[in-house]
């Protein structure tokens, strides 16, 4: 993983999250900005879906277990999809409180990521 994509996608997910619950708990129900948030989050990790595709490739591979990082990167992107899904179908303050917990559930997974990514298996 690039470092500075990494830091830019952690900004964004926690600027969301962040978002999301404070509108879920001002009452405010699902709509395009906190779904647009959430939608945010998911196009950056479609694009570390593609670097990590590419970046052994261009001589950058993971040091890491590449059976966690992909499991890891897997749910991460099928995370928002549920949370979103969840927060259309129910349409609750509620739902928007969840968006932002997913959103910031995946500031840490993406962390996580970037540390296996760059640690060596056994370091």
């Amino acid at each position: 993983m690039i470092l500075w994509f990494t830091v830019v996608q952690l900004a964004v997910a926690v600027a969301a999250g962040l978002f999301c619950l404070i509108m879920g708990f001002a009452g405010k129900r699902p709509n395009d900005w906190t779904v647009g948030s959430l939608a945010l989050v998911e196009l950056l990790l479609i694009v570390q879906v593609v670097m990590a595709i590419v970046s052994p490739f261009a001589g950058n591979p993971a040091r890491g277990d590449g059976l966690e990082y992909g499991v890891y990167l897997v749910s991460a992107v099928l995370l928002p999809i549920g949370g979103a899904t969840w927060a259309l179908l129910e349409r609750s303050r509620w739902s928007t409180v969840i968006m932002g917990v997913v959103s910031l559930s995946l500031a840490v997974m993406i962390w996580r990521m970037q540390v296996i990514w760059t640690t060596p298996m056994g370091g």
